[in-house]
């Protein structure tokens, strides 16, 4: 399969530009990418709990946006563009009290002005935690 990448992607370098942000406060490490897919994790500890003891579900919506808007950013040439979350919806389908939480972002739509990622998270057994529509609106830098 071809990439839908502007250029190769470096995990290390990705990373790098979480430090310093709400990303890196909560534990989220980007840790694949594939030709179509950018995949990543958070901690399910107190960084990322709401008061019950569950994965926060703002939180699931931090990493969700952070994947998405990565991988968003990945298919521009960030010297003329670049694309900006315009709107993100969650549905929370099952509560994680420990472990970790891995997302993967997988492209729908690619066009001129806007992209529209599919983020999907699972617990650390592998199963469905939330999934998640982010919609970017891809700008002139």
């Amino acid at each position: 399969m071809n990439s839908i990448w502007f250029s190769t992607p470096k995990i290390e370098d990705m990373n790098r530009q979480m430090q310093n942000t709400a990303c890196s406060q909560l534990g989220i490490e980007i840790t694949e990418i594939g030709p179509d897919y950018v995949v990543g994790t958070m901690p399910a500890d107190a960084r990322t709990f709401q008061p019950i003891g569950l994965v926060h579900g703002g939180a699931n919506v931090l990493l969700a946006e952070t994947l998405g808007s990565m991988a968003a950013n990945l298919c521009l040439d960030n010297s003329k563009e670049y694309a900006v979350g315009q709107e993100i919806n969650a549905n929370h389908i099952r509560g994680v009290r420990d472990g970790v939480v891995t997302g993967t972002a997988t492209i729908i739509h690619k066009g001129r002005a806007s992209q529209v990622w599919e983020i999907r998270m699972v617990n650390s057994q592998g199963k469905l935690s939330c999934i998640s529509r982010l919609t970017m609106a891809v700008i002139p830098a």
